[in-house]
């Protein structure tokens, strides 16, 4: 499997919630959506706090940050400051390996809308704006806004608008879906700030994810005590998962909360996994035994140095190298990169090769580079993409021990790399993009100048023979430009692009 498909189907473990009415509608538009679950009531600030931290309410786009204490925050800058705030939603999937959000904002887009329109009413905010990434859920989200009646108008109680952003692991970012929807660049600004002081045009901004204003509306219908009838008492209501790699088709969970990995495992299909990526790209690996003890919240992952995340579950089958899917997904990371600050750039090239090395039999020295790579990148970059990059790779070295000494100590595992965890081929879906597009080496043209590596550091490094080593990864639709002119500056001409053209 190289890429999940844009909407994947949905299985329900127990009674749905988020997925209600999906057994019959394809799409729940706004009349739908009112007889499956009915009026939004209207809560007052305080009111929506008290809500929030009764339900144990997190942002589910990924850090989990209390959601109560965002809405203080928000309310609490805009009132010192005497202005109004401002409500983001953020649906830029970024990650190859979710969906749940795509699945929200195409089929039921009203949910995700009465969360974010009850929070502005609660907050006096008069400005909305939806992150997308994927054509498909912004012509949802624009659908869904004219039902309501909403636009970017002057003179509407609420203006809302939807940013679309190009479909990159760094979108995800909630600031830069702020930069992106101030009309700048959609990359991070290089300083980290706070949204709920100062966020869209400087403005005190609640920003959180798709599922998180989705379950706030369904707090807010059914009460606290209802919506804790199901999951643990730590972690009540239902999550939303995609499960995909060793599965026979990739889907989207509704769950309840503190669900055993081990059953949503059964249920999708993955027998006697190997180990289980959770929280896709910037999550961690579980070994075998860890994924079948362990229970999805967020203590029980903690125990084991996981985090359910964005809500991504990749089993791996025992037919692939554990290490090798690794490589393939650090060097994506490494080309995600929004090549603005060097440990990025520069230090997750350096990460994924030296992962690269530690499969391809480098021995002690390849794992120790691996380790002085990870820490040189971690807590140093503008946004949290290399501290990600960097607890995916440590946390392949620390679940898969027996494949590691294999590698190192030996001749390897044996078994290929089958391609199991999710990655668009070529990079992202952008316009313009490379269309599936390679590096390739003529060898009996290169002389090693390494033009190439200094031009191109996400996708080419100089090994240590002296001669270029290409990474194991498409070239994405950012890096086309640079990718066209290190080929064409090579001295040698050994330098060129394969596959499709665009």
């Amino acid at each position: 499997m190289s890429l999940l498909p844009e909407l994947p189907d949905v299985l329900v473990l127990g009674l749905p919630r988020l997925t209600a009415g999906f057994d019959d509608f394809a799409r729940l538009d706004r009349r739908a959506h009112l007889a499956v679950h009915g009026s939004v009531p209207r809560l007052t600030e305080d009111e929506l706090t008290r809500l929030a931290e009764a339900v144990a309410l997190r942002g589910r786009g990924g850090a989990g940050f209390p959601f109560a204490q965002k809405v203080r925050a928000v309310g609490g800058a805009a009132r010192r400051r005497g202005t109004r705030p401002v409500v983001v939603v953020n649906g830029c999937e970024g990650e190859p390996a979710c969906r749940k959000d795509a699945v929200l904002l195409r089929r039921a887009p009203h949910l995700v809308l009465d969360g974010a329109l009850l929070a502005a009413e609660a907050l006096g905010a008069r400005t909305l704006v939806i992150g997308v990434t994927r054509t498909g859920t912004e012509a949802s989200v624009r659908e869904a806004l004219g039902e309501r009646g909403l636009s970017d108008r002057r003179g509407r109680a609420v203006r809302a608008r939807v940013v679309r952003l190009p479909e990159r692991m760094v979108s995800g970012e909630s600031s830069a879906l702020l930069r992106a929807a101030s009309g700048g660049p959609a990359l991070p600004p290089g300083r980290r700030g706070h949204a709920t002081t100062a966020g869209l045009g400087g403005l005190p901004t609640l920003l959180s994810n798709t599922e998180t204003y989705a379950q706030l509306a369904l707090a807010a219908r059914l009460g606290a005590p209802r919506y804790a009838s199901t999951g643990t008492p730590d972690e009540p209501g239902t999550v939303l998962l995609t499960v995909s790699g060793a599965v026979p088709f990739p889907r989207v969970v509704e769950a309840p909360g503190g669900v055993a990995l081990s059953y949503v495992l059964a249920q999708c299909g993955a027998a006697a996994p190997q180990g289980v990526l959770v929280g896709g790209y910037h999550g961690g690996w579980l070994d075998a035994a860890a994924a079948a003890q362990t229970a999805l919240s967020r203590d029980a992952l903690a125990a084991h140095g996981a985090t359910l995340g964005a809500g991504a579950v990749l089993p791996l089958s025992g037919d692939t190298c554990p290490l090798g899917e690794a490589v393939r997904a650090a060097h994506w990371l490494a080309a995600e990169s929004a090549g603005q600050c060097g440990p990025c750039r520069l230090g997750l090239p350096t990460l994924a090769g030296a992962l690269a090395d530690v499969v391809a039999g480098g021995g002690r020295g390849a794992l120790e580079a691996v380790r002085e790579a990870a820490g040189a990148v971690r807590g140093r970059g503008a946004c949290g993409h290399p501290d990600g990059a960097a607890r995916f790779a440590l946390s392949a070295l620390a679940a898969f021990t027996d494949d590691l000494a294999a590698h190192v100590l030996g001749g390897g595992c044996g078994r290929p790399t089958a391609g199991l965890l999710p990655l668009p081929g070529g990079g992202n879906t952008e316009p313009g993009n490379a269309a599936g597009k390679r590096l390739a080496v003529d060898w009996t043209l290169c002389e090693g100048h390494g033009l190439c590596a200094g031009l191109l550091p996400e996708l080419v490094r100089m090994g240590p023979d002296g001669f270029p080593a290409l990474a194991d990864a498409g070239v994405p639709g950012h890096l086309r430009g640079r990718a066209q002119r290190a080929v064409r500056r090579c001295p040698a001409l050994a330098l060129r692009l394969d596959g499709p053209g665009p």
